[in-house]
């Protein structure tokens, strides 16, 4: 067997054949010394497969230009988004995204599901922003059925959206630090996350896409001990978050790769539809907590960050800031936390109607079985038409929107009097935001594309839907 094998030390064939690894190679003259060029709609690729670069590049000189794709599959777009970005040098002359990689037909799939279904489904969006959604898509839900959410329930509602906006604001910090190369802000960031998942695990059951806030007001009250784990949470983060400041703000790597970069002033802004902090960044204080209060938010005090340098650096600034209110906020939460329901007393929306969540997070707990099945045929009854059919909404349309950590999220929802939505359609706040790209990196470099992007913080599932 061993006449068989290639000598490593000339790669040449030493079985008894015998054979030259010149042998391999086509040395004609008619062979290319690089690979032919191709027209695209982006302009010329070429596909580079050892030959000299520098004859690429001379062969390149008639277009004075090179057209790169960055992503879909690159870990700072954040997510399978691809930039198509025309170069000349290092600076970038034209730059558009193309999206669509994450699409997954949500608002389609809303129609065949039942109203209560639908949570399940809005969840998966921004996957980054959960409660938002859920929030959001229950309150439109809620206008069309013209019911009013118990205290309580808003009250709850009000502290995960919030908490839910930390966690959201930490990725963009942490992802944005990865991006480019602050990886201790990073490891901090996701460190910091997770002391907010764990506590809304606590709280809801799951770590993300919940399902907990429903029509009518939530799954289920807070379990024993929550307020006491909100408070230490509050106090952790209160020690920690000052932290970013001595790692990064003053840091003059991150101030030199964010400042003066990424500029999007309040006209272009308001000319794009842009909303949420890269609006705030650029002088313009619009906070729907503030401008169109819901869910009791003009019972909390807070204050709206702003900021007039419209570059990325202020976009980090008013995100840390961000977080600080939002503990204010949920402080304020537990402190004047009502008492009572957290859901409907309308038995025919009520679902699950109070009941204790069971293994399966749909409300068929073990004690309600039993007393469905073995002692009421009429709760029986009830039950299996309120899961199966779920309950009717009157005719009509509405939109809602809230302030999620990107910015407005809408929903307006149509009904035709059914038991199931007949549109959904989402103003999602990464799709709006994704415009901004192009004014924030025409005319600078291919690096600063990266901060460019991070500051914008998009979250393709939201975007593709």
């Amino acid at each position: 067997m061993t006449e068989r094998l290639s000598d490593f030390t000339t790669g040449t064939n030493t079985s008894a054949t015998g054979s030259d690894s010149s042998d391999d190679v086509d040395t004609s003259p008619n062979t290319p010394e690089i690979a032919d060029s191709r027209k695209t709609t982006e302009g010329t690729v070429y596909t580079v497969t050892g030959g000299d670069w520098d004859e690429v590049l001379a062969d390149a000189v008639h277009d004075e230009r090179i057209v790169m794709n960055l992503g879909p599959q690159h870990p700072s777009t954040h997510g399978v988004l691809r930039l198509v970005l025309e170069l000349e040098g290092e600076t970038v002359t034209h730059a558009r995204s193309v999206i669509g990689y994450l699409h997954t037909g949500i608002e389609k799939n809303l129609e065949y599901r039942n109203w209560v279904q639908g949570v399940t489904f809005i969840t998966r969006t921004d996957y980054l922003a959960p409660l938002h959604h859920e929030a959001a898509y229950c309150m439109a839900v809620e206008k069309l059925l013209g019911v009013t959410v118990p205290d309580k329930a808003q009250a709850i509602r009000v502290m995960l959206m919030e908490l839910n906006r930390i966690s959201s604001h930490l990725v963009a910090l942490a992802t944005g630090g990865m991006e480019l190369g602050a990886l201790t802000g990073m490891t901090s960031g996701f460190r910091e996350r997770e002391e907010v998942l764990h506590l809304l695990e606590f709280l809801t059951g799951l770590r993300m896409n919940h399902a907990f806030i429903r029509p009518g007001g939530l799954a289920q009250d807070l379990p024993d001990g929550a307020v006491e784990k909100i408070r230490d949470f509050i106090k952790l983060m209160n020690k920690r978050l000052p932290d970013y400041d001595k790692l990064l703000t003053g840091q003059p790597i991150w101030r030199n790769r964010l400042a003066n970069v990424g500029y999007l002033p309040v006209d272009a802004c308001l000319a794009l539809g842009i909303t949420g902090p890269i609006l705030r960044s650029a002088g313009l204080a619009w906070d729907l907590r503030k401008i169109e209060p819901y869910s009791g938010y003009e019972n909390y005090t807070f204050d709206v960050p702003v900021s007039d340098q419209a570059d990325c650096f202020a976009r980090y600034l008013l995100r840390l800031e961000e977080m600080h209110q939002s503990l204010k906020i949920i402080k304020q939460v537990v402190d004047t936390l009502p008492t009572g329901p957290v859901m409907v007393e309308d038995a025919k929306i009520a679902w699950p109607a109070q009941l204790t969540i069971g293994s399966d997070g749909m409300g068929n707990s073990l004690e309600h079985v039993r007393k469905i099945m073995g002692q009421s045929m009429e709760s029986l009854i009830h039950h299996f038409k309120l899961v199966t059919e779920g309950f009717k909404v009157p005719a009509g349309q509405v939109y809602v929107p809230v302030e999620s950590p990107r910015g407005e999220l809408g929903y307006h929802v149509v009904s035709d009097g059914g038991t199931r939505p007949m549109r959904v359609h989402l103003r999602e706040p990464s799709f709006v935001n994704l415009q901004s790209m192009p004014a924030m990196c025409e005319g600078g470099m291919v690096a600063d594309v990266i901060a460019s992007v991070a500051s914008i913080d998009p979250v393709m599932g939201g975007c593709d839907r």
